[in-house]
């Protein structure tokens, strides 16, 4: 969606985008108004607010909420579907069993961040998120205490290796952007992924975060039926149904990457066939299948498995409409020209590149809420400065995790992440203020940290 060319200066209009955040969580949190109508509503506020003529303000707050749900929807849907039928047949049970006992009790939020941070190589955030769900919630109910001591470390893994790693979208586009290598960016932004994860998330987690009670509540996946453990499925069986989609998505990652580069031919009918069915609506479609026709029809008769598949999608709608419109929000934001307005004022600075990088991600990120659309306009906004002062490889990388880490701080109301892990956990928007955008600071500040070392280094 294209942005109209701004009605009022960069002052005025982060005037309206700060009013706008303080009325969201004055209807939501002090008057009780729901999520959903709340977010529309200031919608329409903030779009009339920022000069978007009138007849046009539904069309863009639609056209923004209407792109966030082709995104979310389709995932989420075919996502919460496959954690049912695990979750159901005891397949989620066996797995968190499983990580309990090789890495203990004490050690079970690490082990749900690792399984995490390897699952989130190719899988984007909210598609990786909803497919841990019935593990996150299996182990929590088995240990007690808050569900955000087993959820945030999972959750953050999933963030660190979307916000910085190669093939997710954003790092990508900003290396490309600014001229950094891919592959070095893949192999730096694992180790400081793993890295700020384990300082930012699970450090944080299990001191601090973790301790705030957030009572456990899986009714989005189990809508109250609980597990069939009488003849739990083999480990082998459920893990190989959790690796299906991130083999497939990362087969369409390797041969995308190859035809990009020219190493393959940019035509041919195998190649077609791998890059579409790794394609993550399609392969987590593929593995929703396999679970269905391997665990489900084993155990239940077919009109019970339509009976599971379809409970499974009532307790998502409001999370899926809320998403939608958290991502409404954020759509006029940025169509309302908050990013054009800042840009020629955050781009002279005059602050070391590297600096420079970090702050105005980090404030394209307050104001519009999306991660991918600072990542790339910082990219573009820093390029020439960037060309200018021919820094070597490493420190291009650098730049990439410096604007990675901007565009992960605060993460609050305008952001759709921000609802589907809300609402995903059982959280009121002021326990996910405290909570979630909290470690996604401080996962953001350590990824900063991090990038600051490799500049001096490289």
């Amino acid at each position: 969606m294209d942005t109209m060319t701004p009605v009022y200066g960069s002052a005025t209009l982060l005037l309206i985008a700060a009013a706008a955040v303080a009325a969201l969580l004055v209807l939501i949190i002090v008057l009780r108004m729901h999520a959903f109508v709340a977010l529309v509503l200031v919608s329409f506020g903030t779009a009339i607010a920022a000069g978007v003529p009138l007849p046009e303000v539904p069309v863009i707050a639609i056209a923004a909420f209407s792109t966030t749900l082709g995104t979310v929807a389709l995932l989420v849907g075919l996502g919460v579907m496959i954690g049912r039928l695990l979750e159901v047949t005891g397949g989620a049970q066996v797995l968190a069993d499983t990580l309990v006992s090789r890495f203990g009790e004490k050690r079970a939020p690490m082990a749900l961040g690792i399984a995490a941070l390897l699952f989130g190589l190719p899988i984007f955030f909210d598609a990786g998120l909803v497919v841990f769900l019935p593990i996150i919630f299996s182990v929590a109910k088995r240990f007690g205490g808050s569900v955000l001591m087993y959820a945030l470390p999972a959750a953050g893994a999933f963030a660190s290796m979307h916000a910085i790693v190669p093939p997710h979208p954003g790092p990508v586009t900003a290396a490309t952007e600014i001229g950094a290598s891919i592959g070095l960016t893949l192999v730096v932004g694992v180790v400081v992924a793993v890295v700020a994860w384990f300082i930012g998330v699970y450090a944080v987690t299990v001191g601090w975060l973790g301790k705030i009670y957030v009572p456990i509540d899986d009714s989005v996946l189990t809508g109250g039926r609980e597990p069939d453990t009488s003849n739990p499925p083999a480990f082998a069986h459920v893990l190989s149904i959790l690796l299906l989609p991130l083999v497939l998505i990362g087969a369409n990652t390797v041969l995308t990457t190859l035809r990009t580069n020219g190493s393959i031919p940019a035509e041919g009918t195998l190649a077609d066939i791998v890059i579409f069915v790794g394609q993550t609506p399609v392969a987590l479609l593929i593995a929703l299948l396999v679970a269905t026709y391997t665990l489900a029809i084993r155990r239940y008769s077919r009109e019970e498995v339509e009976t599971l598949l379809n409970d499974a999608l009532g307790p998502i709608c409001a999370i899926i409409l809320i998403t939608g419109a958290g991502g409404m929000f954020g759509g006029v934001l940025r169509y309302s020209g908050i990013g054009d307005a800042l840009s020629d004022s955050l781009a002279d600075l005059g602050l070391p590149l590297i600096v420079s990088a970090f702050v105005i991600a980090t404030i394209l990120r307050v104001a519009q809420g999306s991660a991918t659309v600072a990542l790339t306009t910082t990219a573009g906004l820093i390029s020439a400065g960037v060309a200018a002062a021919d820094p070597s490889s490493l420190q291009l990388v650098a730049l990439v995790l410096a604007i990675a880490a901007g565009a992960t701080v605060l993460s609050h109301v305008n952001d759709s992440g921000f609802w589907l892990v809300s609402r995903f956990f059982g959280m009121d928007v002021k326990t996910t203020l405290r909570t979630w955008t909290v470690m996604e600071t401080t996962l953001g500040v350590t990824i900063f940290v991090l990038s600051l070392g490799i500049w001096a280094v490289g």
